[in-house]
Protein backbone atom coordinates (compact mmCIF):
# COMPACT_ATOMS: atom_id res chain seq x y z
CA UNK A 1 0.00 0.00 0.00
CA UNK A 2 1.15 3.50 -1.35
CA UNK A 3 0.39 6.52 1.61
CA UNK A 4 0.70 10.03 0.15
CA UNK A 5 3.47 11.90 1.89
CA UNK A 6 3.46 14.93 -0.38
CA UNK A 7 1.02 16.92 2.11
CA UNK A 8 2.59 16.21 5.56
CA UNK A 9 5.74 18.05 6.63
CA UNK A 10 8.78 16.32 8.75
CA UNK A 11 11.10 17.76 10.82
CA UNK A 12 14.49 15.56 10.71
CA UNK A 13 16.52 16.20 13.91
CA UNK A 14 19.81 14.98 13.66
CA UNK A 15 23.99 15.83 14.30
CA UNK A 16 24.86 14.09 11.42
CA UNK A 17 24.84 15.71 8.05
CA UNK A 18 25.25 12.77 6.23
CA UNK A 19 22.30 10.87 8.22
CA UNK A 20 20.25 13.47 7.59
CA UNK A 21 20.67 13.11 3.88
CA UNK A 22 19.76 9.67 4.05
CA UNK A 23 16.92 10.42 5.81
CA UNK A 24 15.54 13.37 3.68
CA UNK A 25 16.92 11.40 0.52
CA UNK A 26 14.43 8.78 1.86
CA UNK A 27 11.62 10.45 2.58
CA UNK A 28 11.65 12.13 -0.93
CA UNK A 29 11.70 8.99 -2.15
CA UNK A 30 8.54 7.97 -0.21
CA UNK A 31 6.77 11.60 -1.81
CA UNK A 32 7.73 13.51 0.94
CA UNK A 33 8.06 17.52 -0.11
CA UNK A 34 8.18 19.61 2.81
CA UNK A 35 11.18 18.38 4.91
CA UNK A 36 13.04 20.83 7.63
CA UNK A 37 16.30 19.54 9.48
CA UNK A 38 18.14 20.72 12.43
CA UNK A 39 21.08 20.00 14.02
CA UNK A 40 20.64 19.27 17.36
CA UNK A 41 17.60 18.89 19.86
CA UNK A 42 17.58 23.05 20.74
CA UNK A 43 17.53 24.20 16.92
CA UNK A 44 14.73 21.35 16.51
CA UNK A 45 12.88 22.84 18.82
CA UNK A 46 13.38 26.21 16.85
CA UNK A 47 12.67 24.45 13.32
CA UNK A 48 9.38 22.92 15.20
CA UNK A 49 7.93 26.60 15.61
CA UNK A 50 8.73 27.84 12.30
CA UNK A 51 7.80 24.91 10.55
CA UNK A 52 4.64 23.52 12.58
CA UNK A 53 5.49 19.47 10.87
CA UNK A 54 3.21 16.49 10.82
CA UNK A 55 5.74 14.37 12.20
CA UNK A 56 9.28 14.75 13.87
CA UNK A 57 11.76 12.28 13.43
CA UNK A 58 14.63 12.64 16.13
CA UNK A 59 18.05 11.01 16.73
CA UNK A 60 18.71 9.95 20.13
CA UNK A 61 22.36 11.64 20.93
CA UNK A 62 23.05 14.47 19.97
CA UNK A 63 25.21 17.70 21.55
CA UNK A 64 23.70 20.84 23.33
CA UNK A 65 20.12 19.17 23.69
CA UNK A 66 19.50 14.94 23.29
CA UNK A 67 16.81 13.46 21.29
CA UNK A 68 15.69 12.26 24.73
CA UNK A 69 15.51 16.25 26.64
CA UNK A 70 13.93 16.90 23.49
CA UNK A 71 11.20 14.87 23.90
CA UNK A 72 10.80 15.47 27.71
CA UNK A 73 10.29 18.93 26.57
CA UNK A 74 7.93 17.95 23.57
CA UNK A 75 5.69 15.50 25.85
CA UNK A 76 4.51 18.10 28.46
CA UNK A 77 0.90 18.53 27.90
CA UNK A 78 0.96 22.28 27.96
CA UNK A 79 3.28 22.09 25.00
CA UNK A 80 1.35 23.01 21.28
CA UNK A 81 3.41 20.34 20.34
CA UNK A 82 2.68 17.80 22.56
CA UNK A 83 1.00 15.62 20.58
CA UNK A 84 3.25 15.35 17.41
CA UNK A 85 3.85 11.93 16.49
CA UNK A 86 7.98 11.08 16.91
CA UNK A 87 10.00 8.53 15.77
CA UNK A 88 13.13 7.96 17.24
CA UNK A 89 15.93 6.99 15.72
CA UNK A 90 19.18 5.41 17.83
CA UNK A 91 22.09 3.14 17.30
CA UNK A 92 21.93 1.85 20.65
CA UNK A 93 19.60 -0.64 21.44
CA UNK A 94 20.11 -1.90 24.71
CA UNK A 95 16.70 -3.35 26.50
CA UNK A 96 16.92 -0.28 29.00
CA UNK A 97 17.01 2.34 25.99
CA UNK A 98 13.58 0.62 24.37
CA UNK A 99 12.28 0.68 27.86
CA UNK A 100 13.06 4.52 28.02
CA UNK A 101 12.00 5.22 24.46
CA UNK A 102 8.64 3.75 25.59
CA UNK A 103 8.32 5.49 28.94
CA UNK A 104 9.67 9.23 26.91
CA UNK A 105 6.34 8.61 25.14
CA UNK A 106 7.74 8.18 21.11
CA UNK A 107 5.66 6.63 18.45
CA UNK A 108 8.08 4.69 17.14
CA UNK A 109 11.92 3.15 17.44
CA UNK A 110 14.14 2.95 14.12
CA UNK A 111 17.21 1.15 14.71
CA UNK A 112 20.72 2.40 13.04
CA UNK A 113 21.53 1.76 10.56
CA UNK A 114 18.22 2.39 8.90
CA UNK A 115 16.29 1.01 5.97
CA UNK A 116 13.66 2.44 3.19
CA UNK A 117 11.74 0.31 4.09
CA UNK A 118 11.68 0.29 8.10
CA UNK A 119 11.25 4.07 7.75
CA UNK A 120 8.54 4.10 5.76
CA UNK A 121 6.90 1.09 7.93
CA UNK A 122 7.28 3.26 11.11
CA UNK A 123 5.67 6.61 9.01
CA UNK A 124 2.92 4.10 7.95
CA UNK A 125 2.40 2.70 11.60
CA UNK A 126 2.15 6.65 12.55
CA UNK A 127 -0.64 7.41 10.10
CA UNK A 128 -2.72 3.99 9.16
CA UNK A 129 -2.86 3.25 12.96
CA UNK A 130 -3.19 6.21 15.03
CA UNK A 131 -2.98 5.91 19.17
CA UNK A 132 -5.03 8.32 21.64
CA UNK A 133 -2.67 9.61 24.04
CA UNK A 134 -3.19 8.51 27.59
CA UNK A 135 -1.93 10.94 30.45
CA UNK A 136 -1.10 9.52 33.54
CA UNK A 137 0.87 10.40 36.77
CA UNK A 138 4.05 9.05 35.42
CA UNK A 139 3.48 9.38 31.53
CA UNK A 140 1.97 11.19 28.69
CA UNK A 141 1.87 9.65 25.33
CA UNK A 142 0.81 7.65 22.89
CA UNK A 143 -0.79 4.65 24.18
CA UNK A 144 1.09 1.08 24.14
CA UNK A 145 -0.25 -0.73 21.07
CA UNK A 146 -0.98 -3.60 23.52
CA UNK A 147 -1.59 -4.43 27.30
CA UNK A 148 0.50 -7.85 28.22
CA UNK A 149 -1.40 -10.22 31.05
CA UNK A 150 -5.00 -10.12 32.24
CA UNK A 151 -7.26 -8.57 30.24
CA UNK A 152 -7.41 -4.68 31.12
CA UNK A 153 -8.59 -1.90 28.86
CA UNK A 154 -6.88 1.46 29.16
CA UNK A 155 -10.37 2.52 30.93
CA UNK A 156 -9.16 0.96 33.83
CA UNK A 157 -5.79 2.41 34.28
CA UNK A 158 -5.70 5.27 32.83
CA UNK A 159 -6.34 9.39 34.20
CA UNK A 160 -7.04 11.10 31.03
CA UNK A 161 -7.15 10.12 27.49
CA UNK A 162 -6.82 12.95 24.58
CA UNK A 163 -7.31 12.18 20.61
CA UNK A 164 -4.46 13.78 19.19
CA UNK A 165 -5.67 16.74 17.07
CA UNK A 166 -6.67 15.46 13.56
CA UNK A 167 -4.54 17.81 11.60
CA UNK A 168 -2.32 14.73 10.33
CA UNK A 169 -3.98 13.64 7.31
Amino acid sequence: MSIDLSSLSFLVVEDSAYMRTILRTMLQGFGARKIVEAEDGASGLEAMDRSNPDILIIDWVMPILDGADMVRMIRNPNNPYAYIPIIMVTAHTERSRIIEARKLGIHELLCKPISAKALYQRIASIILQPRDFVKTAGYFGPAPREIRGPKKSWNDTKSAVSQAPATMI
